[in-house]
């Protein structure tokens, strides 16, 4: 038993003190073998966790994972403390001066009235913070580990304000419908490698059309999915209702029942 004092409010400086002692001598035996890289994962889960309770408007457990999340940025501070590359308060200092720095409207004599000119800014100085020369390096500096459909959304936008991109929407949804037959094409040629090229062409355009109409590609088909699984249940229940069992059913069957789930929802 190590000696440490319960409390009924514990601060910020108590975490800090929490995750050190978790990581020392007397602490947590798996804590203590934990590395950047193996818990890498557990960063992108809890962020996903925070979204989730967001989406569902819960405020409780919205104060719930942003701790868990919070964990995760204390867990890989106290990990660099130890190795000695940096520490919390380097963490807290590089964000201040970041948001002082990317705010010249607010710390400085800049002027930015719109939202637009505020992002224009933005971009503007991180593009001198990060050293990008090019808006190859913009494109570039998108993580890789972002979902596919963010980053593809992300990297279409970049590309666009260099002037890369279509006046409207037209061009945009002859690409979407070139690059479907393309995959079609590719699928009669049964070639794995080129069927996964024009597949994602395909979705690469798809994102394109989203950007255009305004719509955020992620959680469209975030929500088509919750509908999907909706529908889907829907049917099962009116398939167990009728004694119907859906494994030995046929396709058409099943569709007639889609059908008629799909046009009460």
């Amino acid at each position: 038993m190590v000696d440490f004092e319960f409390k009924e409010k514990y601060t910020y400086q108590d975490l800090l003190n929490i995750m050190r002692l978790l990581r020392s001598d007397n602490g947590c035996a798996w804590d203590r073998v934990q590395t950047h890289e193996s818990i890498r994962g557990n960063v992108l889960e809890e962020a996903y966790e925070v979204a989730d309770a967001i989406d569902c408007n819960d405020s409780a457990a919205l104060c719930e994972e942003l701790g868990d999340l919070l964990m995760q940025v204390v867990f890989h501070a106290v990990m660099a403390e130890q190795e000695h590359s940096f520490d919390m308060d380097d963490i807290v200092h590089g964000l201040c001066e970041k948001l002082v720095n990317r705010h010249p409207h607010v710390f400085g004599n800049v002027t930015a009235d719109t939202v637009d000119s505020v992002l224009d800014n933005w971009d503007a100085i991180k593009r001198v913070e990060k050293s990008q020369q090019t808006y190859t390096d913009t494109l570039k500096s998108v993580p890789r580990a972002f979902p596919s459909l963010l980053r593809a959304a992300k990297v279409q936008k970049r590309a666009a304000k260099a002037g890369f991109d279509w006046p409207n929407s037209d061009g945009a949804w002859d690409k979407l419908n070139e690059e479907a037959d393309e995959l079609r094409a590719a699928c009669k040629g049964e070639n794995p490698a080129e069927i996964e090229e024009e597949l994602g062409d395909l979705l690469f355009s798809a994102v394109n059309i989203s950007r255009f109409i305004g719509v955020d590609a992620e959680q469209a088909l975030a929500r088509s999915t919750d509908k999907f699984i909706a529908r889907f249940e829907a049917v099962e229940k009116l398939a167990l209702e009728r004694g119907t069992d859906m494994s030995q059913s046929t396709l058409a069957e099943l569709d007639r029942l889609w059908d008629e789930v799909k046009q009460h929802s």
